[in-house]
C-alpha cells in the first residue's frame, strides 16, 4: 500500500494540559476504525457525516470486558467534503496528553499510521483541494505572530497570490500560442506576431505585475518574520524605560544608577502590523567593570546584527562627545536618533547638529511619561516598510520560495522583451516563455518536484 492510500492520525492540539485535546484520522479505513473503538452514548446512532457524536473511546480487555479510555465527541467526515478529501474523523477528548496519546497508540494498533509533519495539508494538496500558495499560507497563519500576519496569511488563504499568479500565466500561455503558431507557419512568422504589440503586452500583463510581487515579497518577509531591533545608547539615557512603554510591561529594572542593565533583554512586540524584537542592551560607556563590560561587549554584537539600532540620547543633559563617538561609531548602521525626556526639556535646547550631517530621522519621546510613543512606532515602520498605502496596494506576501521563482520568471520575461525587440526566431521565443511559464507553474505546485513538497511541509507541525 503506497503511503498515500494509508490511513494516518495524529494529535493536533499542541502538547500540554487544556480543556479539549483534538487527535484527527485521515484515510480510507477512518470511519472503520472509528466504529471499532467509540461507542456512541446512543446505541442507534447513525454516524451521520459532519455531526458530533457524544460517547467512549474503548479498548477491549482480554475477558471481553470494555475498558473507557476517555469522555469523547466524535465526528466523522465524508469525503470528498473534507479538508484532505478523504474520510476524516476527529475525536475530542479531554486535553490531556497522556490521554490523547493513550487513543493514539490505541490507533495505530488498528494498522493507522502516525501522520508524517503537514501530512494532512500535504494530502489537500495532493488530492487538489488546495493549490500550493493556499497549502504555504497554513504555515503562515499557524505562526504570525501579529494581526496583520493573520490578514496576509488569510489572504493568500484565500487565493490572493494564486488568483495574482495565475493571471500572468494565462497572459503568457496565450503569447506562447501564438508562437507556436507562428512556428507552425514560418513563412507567414511576421504577419502571425506583431513583436510590438506583443512587447507591451508582456510589459503591461507580465513584468509589471511581476516587479509588484517580487516587491511584496520584501516587505511580506518584514510581516511574516520580523525585524531586530536594538536600542543604543550610553547609561541612564532611557533605554531600558522604552522598553518598558514599548511592552506596556515593567520588563526591564529601571534605576538611577549607571549599568544597571548588564545583559540583552529582548521581547517581542507588534509595530504596527510588524512582529519587532526588540533588544534592550547595557549602555555602552568607557572604564566599565568587568562584568558591565561583559555585557557591553554583547550589546555592540547585537547592534552588528540588527535591522534597525534605536540610538537614543537624553536632552536633559544634552550632548556629550561620548554621544558623539557612540554615534559615529554605529553610523553605518540604519538608524532612528531618538532625543529622550522631553518632559525635561531645558529652557536652551541641546543643539542636535552633529547628527543633522547624517540623513537620519528623529523623534522627540518621553520615554516615562509616554509621550511620543506613536510617533515612533510610525517612524520604525516607515523606516523598514516603507510607505504603508505602497503596501496596502499591493495584497499579498510571497515567501521566499515564491520571490526565488518570481526572480527568474521576471529574468526569462526580459529575455523575452529582448528578443521581440531584436527579431530572433520564434523557437527561441517560445523557449524563453515557457522557462518563464514553468516558474509560474511551480509556484502554484503545477509542476513541483517531490523534493521541493517534501521541504515545504516539513515546516509544518503533527496533525496540520
Amino acid at each position: 500500500m503506497s503511503s498515500e492510500n494509508e490511513t494516518i492520525a495524529a494529535i493536533s492540539t499542541p502538547p500540554g494540559a487544556g480543556g479539549i485535546g483534538v487527535i484527527r484520522m485521515s484515510g480510507s479505513r477512518a470511519f472503520e476504525v472509528l466504529q471499532q473503538i467509540f461507542k456512541p452514548h446512543d446505541p442507534s446512532c447513525s454516524f451521520r457525516s459532519h455531526q458530533l457524536y457524544y460517547g467512549h473511546i474503548i479498548t477491549p480487555g482480554l475477558s471481553g470486558k470494555n475498558t473507557i479510555v476517555d469522555e469523547v465527541l466524535a465526528v466523522y467526515m465524508r469525503a470528498p467534503k473534507t479538508y484532505t478529501r478523504e474520510d476524516v474523523v476527529e475525536i475530542h477528548g479531554h486535553g490531556n496528553f497522556l490521554l490523547l496519546q493513550s487513543i493514539l497508540e490505541l490507533l495505530l494498533h488498528y494498522s493507522v499510521r502516525l501522520a508524517d509533519p503537514g501530512e494532512f495539508t500535504k494530502r489537500a494538496f495532493l488530492n487538489g483541494r488546495i493549490d500550493l500558495t493556499r497549502a504555504e499560507a497554513v504555515i503562515d497563519l499557524l505562526s504570525a505572530r501579529t494581526r496583520k500576519g493573520i490578514e496576509l496569511a488569510q489572504g493568500q488563504l484565500s487565493g490572493s497570490l494564486y488568483d495574482r499568479v495565475d493571471s500572468i500565466r494565462k497572459s503568457l500561455m496565450h503569447m506562447r500560442a501564438i508562437v507556436e503558431v507562428a512556428i507552425d507557419f514560418p513563412d507567414e512568422d511576421l504577419e502571425i506576431i506583431n513583436h510590438k504589440e506583443l512587447g507591451q503586452q508582456l510589459e503591461s500583463e507580465v513584468r509589471f505585475p511581476l516587479a509588484l510581487l517580487l516587491r511584496n515579497a520584501e516587505q511580506g518577509k518584514i510581516f511574516r518574520e520580523g525585524i531586530t531591533v536594538v536600542i543604543a545608547g550610553l547609561p541612564n539615557v532611557g533605554k531600558s524605560s522604552l522598553l518598558n512603554t514599548l511592552l506596556q510591561e515593567e520588563r526591564a529594572l529601571v534605576t538611577a544608577i549607571p549599568g544597571t542593565t548588564r545583559d540583552t533583554i529582548e521581547e517581542y512586540v507588534d509595530i504596527e502590523g510588524m512582529p519587532v524584537r526588540i533588544i534592550d542592551t547595557a549602555g555602552i560607556r568607557e572604564n566599565a567593570e568587568e562584568v558591565e563590560e561583559l555585557g557591553i561587549k554583547r550589546a555592540r554584537e547585537q547592534i552588528s546584527q540588527a535591522d534597525l539600532v534605536l540610538f537614543m540620547i537624553d536632552l536633559a543633559k544634552g550632548i556629550s562627545n561620548a554621544d558623539l563617538e557612540l554615534f559615529h561609531s554605529i553610523r553605518h548602521k540604519q538608524v532612528i536618533l531618538i532625543a529622550n525626556k522631553m518632559d525635561l526639556l531645558p529652557a536652551e535646547a541641546p543643539d542636535l547638529e552633529a547628527f543633522h550631517q547624517h540623513t537620519l530621522t528623529l523623534v522627540h519621546i518621553s520615554a516615562k511619561k509616554q509621550q511620543g510613543i506613536s510617533e515612533l512606532k510610525q517612524a520604525i515602520f516607515t523606516a523598514v516598510a516603507g510607505s504603508r498605502e505602497q503596501w496596502e496596494e499591493g495584497g499579498c506576501a510571497p515567501n521566499l520560495r515564491h520571490k526565488d521563482a518570481l526572480t527568474r520568471a521576471y529574468t526569462a520575461s526580459k529575455r523575452v522583451l529582448d528578443g521581440l525587440q531584436s527579431g530572433i526566431t520564434s523557437d527561441l521565443l517560445a523557449i524563453d516563455l515557457q522557462e518563464c511559464l514553468a516558474e509560474l507553474d511551480a509556484i502554484i505546485g503545477v509542476t513541483s518536484t517531490e523534493d521541493i513538497l517534501d521541504l515545504i511541509f516539513q515546516q509544518f507541525c503533527l496533525g496540520k
